[in-house]
């Protein structure tokens, strides 16, 4: 595949499952609308912003913003990578620059990344205007099919129109859930409903014994929404990236 070939959406989703990543969403936006306008529609509309078509002030998209995550075969992959073998900082970090700045040069792509700042890229807006994440009761992600445990790492914009499947939800998986058991399965409540996500608290019941058993398999509280299960993640990197969370 080159740049004059441009990739189709399954093209895309292929060799990102073929690296380890995933597709967490897509949506259609002009280049100069990828930045804090469209973080401020978001912020204003929430699920109401229409994604995969036109743009907030009726102008047609001319582009295509992909986000990637973790799929359910990279931790495997990435435990043979010379990134997490070399023993210095931010593996996983580099490991995404490394793959992803991989696929845009094969497809005359931009590739963004929500680690590079400040300032950061807006992945939240982001995430939000493909349709397929929505916030949750206690204000994090959650995605429609991963549920809360998910995690960006990148991103390719593509300049020119790339068709893409709709949404496969309309709503937040949130409004059929009767438990909500994300708000309750926190012991020291750094997640309640509407938030603020309480990140003091949060570390200090890391700090204690209590807390080893989300230091080794995640957040509970994320592990706790009943579509966290699809994400398949290995307990390894669930302590990974928590481990990297505790000690910035």
């Amino acid at each position: 595949m080159s740049p004059a070939t441009p990739p189709t959406y399954t093209d895309i989703a292929h060799s990102a499952a073929e690296a380890g990543l995933e597709i967490y969403g897509a949506f259609h936006a002009a280049a100069d609308d990828l930045g804090s306008d469209l973080s401020k529609d978001v912020a204003t509309k929430g699920p109401d912003l229409p994604p995969n078509s036109a743009k907030p002030d009726g102008l047609q998209p001319d582009g295509t913003m992909v986000l990637f995550g973790t799929g359910p075969g990279f931790w495997a992959q990435f435990e043979t990578t010379p990134e997490f073998r070399d023993g210095t900082a931010d593996p996983v970090d580099r490991w995404s620059r490394r793959t992803i700045d991989a696929l845009a040069a094969a497809w005359g792509a931009q590739a963004r990344y929500p680690f590079t700042g400040p300032p950061y890229q807006p992945f939240v807006a982001w995430a939000r205007a493909s349709g397929r994440c929505f916030t949750s009761p206690s204000q994090m992600l959650v995605h429609d099919r991963l549920g809360m445990m998910i995690s960006f790492r990148g991103a390719l914009y593509f300049a020119h129109y790339i068709d893409l499947p709709p949404p496969p939800r309309s709503t937040s998986p949130c409004e059929s859930c009767t438990g909500r058991p994300c708000l309750t399965a926190c012991p020291v409540d750094a997640l309640v409903a509407g938030g603020p996500y309480g990140v003091a608290a949060c570390h200090d019941h890391l700090n204690t014994a209590a807390g080893a058993s989300c230091l080794s398999g995640g957040c509970l509280a994320r592990r706790a929404c009943p579509l966290s299960a699809r994400a398949a993640r290995p307990l390894s990197q669930s302590a990974h990236h928590m481990r990297y969370f505790h000690n910035q």
